[in-house]
């Protein structure tokens, strides 16, 4: 498909410098772009390549100050990354238009509802009392167990496996080896060893959550597991049990919730944070990476490390520890002078 940077214009809403006429037909980044792809600049780190670039049109951040000519047509935005996201969406859309029916190597129950657009691949198992809406998507190999429901617009990508009962809402994606509703981490200690606690919730997923591959949501012990409208969880994260993760949060790769825990909205941790169990993280919540968080976090805070404090104060801290071995050694001299001096 081909579009003019006037047309790319108008559906984004910026502002044309150069040829309205120029056309792309790919996308790429702007250190390899070629005649004929879009690219974008957002980061002043990169103005650089703006100079140089083959690429055709260029959406640029219009606080970004353009020092040179450049031979590519610009389009200037408030936001390029939001723009070329949004760009990506539509070209995603018109290359991989959706299926329609159900593959004769999928099983299907009899008692199953399957919306008429929505796509079953082979492989794929729909148990008893499942329901597919409209245009949902559900690709080879994934399982839906009994009496789950999946909403409309939904993607399951293959190998996604979602256990009996669980809840997902419209426009959800859910990336291959994900599994939604396993028994949540449940064992009560006894003098024989550990006896299983039933799960016997469900998880509830609601509308426009993307959940990455290998990721895992458990089933509540009782009630639901819950992950609220926007939230996107990257790869291999693990939420356990009775977790409630609030709107619009975003988690990055190995991430790992305990239990009962409350997080709020829009929140964003970084790779390979750690909660507990049992606590409450305010809304607006930001965590860095490797964060390990014991209690409770009040909203609108920026934390780092194990327990979480404010980064300066944590890159301080850092800097100090480096020099614990020394300051060790500093410390038993000033002891043995100290003794010494006493013994005069």
């Amino acid at each position: 498909m081909e579009f003019t940077a006037k047309q790319i214009a108008e559906y984004i809403g910026g502002r044309v410098e150069g040829d309205g006429n120029a056309a792309v037909t790919a996308f790429a980044k702007i250190e390899e772009a070629h005649k004929g792809d879009l690219t974008f600049l957002s980061n002043p780190k990169y103005s650089h390549y703006l100079y140089g670039t083959e690429a055709s049109i260029v959406l640029v951040d219009s606080k970004i100050e353009v020092e040179k000519p450049v031979e590519a047509t610009l389009i200037l935005v408030d936001n390029a990354y939001e723009c070329v996201a949004k760009l990506l969406q539509l070209y995603a859309a018109a290359s991989a238009p959706k299926k329609k029916g159900v593959d004769s190597l999928a099983f299907v129950s009899p008692s199953a509802k399957v919306d008429e657009t929505a796509y079953v691949g082979a492989f794929a198992y729909v148990g008893d009392g499942v329901t597919i809406g409209k245009g949902t998507q559900v690709h080879p190999h994934a399982v839906i167990e009994d009496g789950a429901s999946v909403g409309d617009g939904c993607i399951l990508y293959p190998n996604v496996t979602i256990y009996h009962g669980c809840k997902l809402g419209n426009n959800v994606i859910v990336h291959s080896g994900a599994v939604i509703g396993a028994d949540g981490f449940g064992f009560a200690p006894d003098a024989n060893g550990y006896e299983k606690i039933p799960q016997i919730g469900i998880v509830t997923i609601e509308d426009n959550v993307e959940i990455g591959a290998n990721t895992c949501v458990d089933r509540s012990t009782m009630g639901s597991t819950i992950i609220k409208k926007g939230v996107k969880l990257d790869n291999l994260i693990q939420i356990a049990h009775n977790v409630e993760v609030g709107e619009n949060t975003v988690m990055s790769a190995q991430v790992g919730i305990a239990g009962s825990t409350k997080v709020g909205s829009w929140c964003m941790f970084g790779g390979q944070v750690g909660l507990a169990g049992h606590i409450t993280i305010g809304d607006k919540t930001q965590l860095g990476a490797q964060s390990g968080v014991p209690g409770n976090i009040k909203g609108g805070q920026t934390l780092i490390g194990t327990p979480p404090m404010e980064p300066k104060a944590y890159f301080r801290s850092q800097a100090i520890f480096r020099r614990l071995p020394e300051l060790y050694k500093e410390i038993n001299e000033l002891k043995k002078q100290v003794e010494e001096l006493k013994n005069k």
